[in-house]
């Protein structure tokens, strides 16, 4: 099938369409109704009708926005009609939802392109959204609907198709002006169309820093001259960017231009275009789905530096506007936010030029094959799948309608990131509680395996952003060299094996192990492994914490910080858990990683411990000890291992927390079945501690979970060693690593 047929299959499954409208409080029993409908409703609206504001708090308007269209100027379409434009306009519901968690009502207008008859229709619909979005209406009458819209209304109106692309590709021209080493007052800037996209992205091009002057626009019948807008009557739009110079073409206009930008139509800019440039060109050829010039036509044109972004997700540098309006449109809503001004559009472009400048997540290279990114020619805006746009561009948003006064209500920032993490999923939101108390009090964490590039870009967004000080085992030539290629401005701490001074460390690994068979010389070579290093080194008190593990087998990597550091005090086993954050609800899964066939002791004692680690993340503990039966509805050695774990839990003056079993999986995590059947439980409420009867059923377990629950999984997170260390898994993220040293860096100040 072709991408048509597949795309027409895609929309005419049943449902039809691609949004469905979906309840957010309970509707289950009788009683729920009568709050959601009659007569409990009439409360909030006796509320509303005393004070109209109070909307915002008993209803979903604060994060309810119109997309809004006639279907005029459809991309790539046309002039189709409202009707026709639905699908589009529902997908754009789709991406508001997706990327900010806004919810949308597309409304489709037959107004017969009358501006009056839209303006009224729209501004009547003020009391239902909490925004409007304009999108795919024709120019000129686009920019008198927004404006007479901004003018009337008391919540944001944004028309996209203008702006947009204007912020987007204005963040793409800081980047690009800085690598080609030129100043946005002194580039000349030709555009190549002037409809509602291109004059709103000239403007916005002068607000960022491009002097008008130096802006020269092209439409089908050449350069919009001084003499061309007095003699053919363009419109105020159009003559707002004529420029007195002589007449000419586009290929005229390029001569000696420093940027290109194309919001026309394809194949219009030919490689002597390009040549005729000024050095170091920037070339944003948007036109879609066929831009301007080709991609590599462009790059081959010349010699020097070309600097290239197109609408295509195919090519490098796609001009998306995906990354603006949902996180324009979040931080207008959150701080309840008049209008989208010119300043809250200026913060979006900066934060998002200034968001590629960072280290890019492991899990947006995967999302575009694995393909380098990094900031430079190829990389000067973020990738639209990239989660940190919603925390990175959504705060600047906020803070610049707070300054600007466009906003009716104040947000502190951190307070604010944390709450939008929290929208990306449950396991940000229990990571943020865990990084927090990290950077109250950071330590020093040893990084096996330090010269692996991930655990230097680990390295360098802990020192960045204060959770931990890291320390580097591994070659210290290979971790300059990647610091140096990443472009990761800090100073490691690197303790290299093979060079560092490990006698002190050589004397202590031999006193605790010559009586397990390793002589002195043995103990010596051994440091030179970096997991025997970093245990002493934390052993020892010259590090807080050790992670290890991303390049080895887990036991291989458990080992020697077993040999070395050992159990804690109060416990004669380690256990690995995991944990399993899903929408509503957070679950801790022991043991996973490490006790392959544990008794009622070792079933007690991780439960113990993975209750203490429930805590550091503000959780609660609630334990089940899980079997194949219910409170004895089998009895046999297996299922008595997991009663008699229970029992001396009970008995134990240090458990603090419900605990029960054995019961069956669902008995432990459905509230009607552990509280109708088997009222007696000590769980009045469903686990979120599980330990599994042996380590099969907990790697099983979990990764069942994680995997058909759509759970996000953090772990495993050893616990019951003396001091914090914790094993990667092969092939875990630069995030993941990030995560597990918070972790360490909490366990430590437990410590």
């Amino acid at each position: 099938m072709g991408l048509d047929e597949d795309a027409l299959d895609y929309h005419s499954q049943d449902p039809p369409g691609k949004i469905e409208i979906a309840t957010t409080k309970p509707t289950n029993t009788q009683r729920d109704l009568s709050l959601a409908y009659s007569p409990g409703v009439a409360a909030p609206c006796e509320e509303i009708a005393t004070d109209a504001e109070k909307a915002f708090r008993y209803t979903a308007k604060g994060n309810l926005v119109g997309v809004v269209s006639d279907g005029t100027a459809v991309l790539g379409l046309g002039d189709i009609g409202p009707e026709a434009s639905k699908p589009v306009m529902e997908g754009k519901g789709v991406l508001f939802k997706r990327f900010a968690d806004i919810d949308v009502f597309d409304i489709e207008l037959d107004t017969d392109e009358d501006v009056d008859v839209m303006v009224n229709a729209i501004g009547a619909m003020e009391p239902t959204f909490g925004g409007i979005n304009l999108e795919d209406i024709a120019a000129p009458e686009c920019f008198e609907v927004e404006r007479r819209l901004r003018e009337t209304m008391d919540i944001p109106v944004f028309h996209d198709d203008q702006h947009g692309t204007a912020i987007i590709s204005g963040a793409a021209l800081v980047n690009a002006a800085d690598i080609a080493g030129k100043e946005l007052a002194d580039l000349n800037i030709v555009f190549s169309g002037a409809g509602a996209s291109a004059i709103a992205t000239a403007r916005f091009y002068v607000s960022l820093g491009a002097e008008r002057d130096n802006i020269t626009m092209c439409d089908s019948s050449g350069i919009i001259t001084a003499d061309r807008a007095d003699h053919e009557g363009l419109n105020e739009f159009k003559s707002a960017f004529a420029r007195d110079v002589p007449e000419g073409d586009l290929a005229d206009a390029l001569a000696g231009a420093d940027v290109f930008v194309g919001l026309s139509v394809g194949g219009i800019v030919d490689e002597a275009m390009v040549r005729s440039m000024a050095q170091d060109p920037i070339i944003f050829a948007m036109a879609n789905p066929d831009p301007e010039i080709d991609y590599e036509t462009a790059k081959h044109a010349r010699d020097d530096t070309v600097i290239m972004a197109t609408g295509r997700s195919d090519y490098p540098n796609q001009v998306n506007n995906v990354l603006g309006f949902p996180f324009i449109f979040r931080g207008a809503l959150d701080v309840r936010a008049t209008e989208i001004n010119e300043a809250m559009k200026v913060a979006a472009a900066e934060a998002l030029a200034e968001l590629a400048r960072k280290d890019v997540p492991d899990a947006v290279v995967k999302a575009y094959g694995d393909q380098p990114l990094q900031f430079g020619p190829e990389y000067i805006i973020p990738k639209p799948l990239d989660p940190r746009v919603l925390f990175e561009v959504t705060p600047a948003v906020a803070e610049a309608a707070m300054d600007s006064g466009a906003a009716r209500t104040e947000l502190d920032h951190d307070t604010y990131v944390e709450e939008l993490e929290a929208r990306l999923g449950k396991s940000r939101e229990m990571m943020r509680v865990v990084l927090n108390k990290a950077k109250s009090d950071p330590k020093r964490v040893v990084l096996g395996e330090g010269d692996d590039e991930k655990m230097i870009r680990a390295a360098y967004q802990l020192v960045e952003q204060g959770i931990a000080e890291p320390v580097l085992l591994g070659d210290a030539e290979k971790i300059e060299a990647t610091r140096r290629r990443f472009g990761l401005e800090f100073d490691p701490v690197v303790v290299d094996p093979e060079t560092a001074d490990i006698e002190t460390y050589a004397d202590r690994l031999y006193e605790l192990r010559q009586r397990k068979g390793v002589t002195r010389r043995e103990a010596e070579e051994l440091l030179r492994n970096g997991n025997y290093l970093g245990s002493v080194m934390v052993e020892m008190g010259d590090a807080d914490a050790m992670l290890t593990g991303l390049t080895h087998h887990y036991p291989r990597a458990l080992r020697p910080p077993l040999q070395v550091i050992g159990t804690a005090e109060d416990a004669d086993y380690a256990a690995g858990v995991y944990m399993l954050t899903f929408k509503n609800q957070v679950i801790f899964c022991a043991d996973t990683t490490v006790n392959q066939d544990p008794d009622a002791d070792v079933l007690a004692e991780v439960t113990r411990h993975t209750a203490d680690l429930a805590r550091r993340f503000n959780v609660e503990p609630r334990a089940a000890m899980l079997s194949y039966s219910n409170f004895g509805s089998v009895d046999n050695s297996g299922t008595q291992k997991p009663r008699d774990a229970v029992a001396k839990l009970q008995a134990d003056d240090r458990v603090d927390f419900p605990v029960d079993g054995e019961m069956q999986a669902d008995t432990a995590v459905v509230e009607d079945i552990l509280n109708g059947t088997y009222e007696f439980s000590e769980l009045e409420d469903p686990a979120n501690v599980l330990v599994f009867p042996n380590l099969e059923a907990g790697n099983i377990g979990y990764k069942l979970l994680q995997r058909l629950g759509g759970a996000e999984a953090i772990g495993p997170m050893l616990v019951g060693m003396d001091k914090p260390v914790h094993v990667l898994q092969r092939g875990d993220e630069v995030k993941d690593i990030v995560n597990l040293a918070g972790v360490a860096v909490v366990d430590a100040q437990q410590e």
